[in-house]
């Protein structure tokens, strides 16, 4: 028993020394490759231009980082939901030539337009909203514009 156990660590230790043998070849092979034609100094030249190309990616990332927040601020406050209601407040006279307009920001401030068209006149209202809100009182159609100019 003694005998077939050492026959099996020797195979086992001869298996093993063959792969290491062939991966030892290999790894040689793909060094010889690579430096094939290349001295030290142009190594080093190659390494030294990774790593300042390293750097300049490096800082390029950085700035377009902080250039992505600076936008992604901008675009935050920017009037990005506009809606139209139109809508006829003189049921005898014309059509729906009256119209309110919502405009919001993603934070709901923003402002509501409204116009009042009649054959003798036409009145235009700006109203300033905050949060979603006017500290102005609203009529049915400049909360319907709101409502639907909201980001969602």
């Amino acid at each position: 028993m003694n005998t077939k156990l050492q026959n099996a660590f020797f195979i086992l230790f001869a298996i093993i020394a063959i792969v290491e043998f062939i991966w030892i070849i290999k790894t040689e092979k793909r060094l010889k490759r690579f430096f094939v034609g290349k001295k030290a100094k142009d190594l080093e030249d190659t390494i030294i231009t990774l790593e300042n190309d390293i750097k300049k990616l490096k800082e390029a990332k950085e700035k377009t980082e902080k250039e992505v927040i600076q936008i992604n601020g901008k675009l935050r406050k920017s009037i990005r939901g506009v809606e139209t209601v139109r809508f006829n407040p003189f049921p005898d006279q014309g059509s729906n030539q009256s119209f309110a307009i919502g405009m919001l920001n993603e934070d709901n401030d923003g402002l509501v337009l409204s116009s009042l068209y009649s054959r003798e006149r036409m009145s235009i209202f700006a109203k300033p909203i905050k949060g979603g809100k006017s500290d102005h009182e609203l009529t049915n159609e400049e909360k319907e514009a709101l409502k639907r100019a909201e980001i969602k």
